[in-house]
């Protein structure tokens, strides 16, 4: 924190819109300091004194990225449309702001901070995004619980296989767009995972 009586000399939600976007683009382990101070425009000190790191300042972008763009994902939180409809909007929004050109394709979370670096240098890079792809998996998870609940799934359902059916499938988004395929295919993909999320035949 600044000194009292001494605010920022920077915008801050600008400072982590630029870098996001950079991280997004390049990932965390080829994204330099000196291209996030080129984008961001702070100073080695400034960056340092507001972030205490570059590890630092990736993790304040990972919760700017998951109040902004990831929030996406929020949909399946939605307990007032049908468990079913929740993940469809869940996909389908995806993969509309995974495609929109106004920024990098696919998913800063899904993309970056994956890799292992040798050694323990950039362990918190790896826990901040694993700790946000945890998190969206529970949501999931619990989304095909109320599934079960209202009927739109057997109550002998695999719980975890279905769960990872979605979070797989929501994942692997990422390396779709960026391999070329094109938004619409993804979108008719959507239509066919969810032709799963019935019933049994019978039951």
């Amino acid at each position: 924190m600044p000194p009292a009586g001494r605010p920022r000399a920077f915008d801050m939600e600008a400072v982590l819109e630029a870098a996001m976007l950079l991280f997004w683009e390049q990932g965390y382990e080829a994204t330099s300091l000196a291209q996030l101070r080129c984008a961001t425009g702070l100073s080695s000190a400034s960056l340092y004194g507001a972030f205490g790191s570059k590890e630092g300042l990736f993790k304040q972008v990972v919760a700017h990225y998951s109040k902004g763009p990831g929030g996406a994902v929020d949909v399946i939180d939605d307990e007032t449309i049908s468990p079913r409809g929740a993940v469809s909007g869940l996909l389908h929004r995806s993969i509309d702001m995974q495609a929109d050109s106004s920024h990098p394709s696919g998913c800063l979370i899904a993309l970056s901070g994956t890799m292992r670096a040798p050694g323990e240098d950039h362990a918190g890079v790896r826990v901040a995004v694993a700790t946000r792809r945890a998190a969206d998996r529970a949501r999931v998870r619990a989304c095909v619980e109320r599934g079960i609940a209202a009927g739109e799934l057997d109550a002998d359902a695999d719980i975890d296989g279905v769960t990872a059916m979605v979070h797989s499938f929501l994942l692997g988004l990422s390396t779709q767009l960026r391999d070329g395929v094109t938004a619409t295919t993804l979108h008719t993909a959507v239509d066919v995972l969810l032709l799963n999320w019935r019933p049994a035949q019978g039951s």
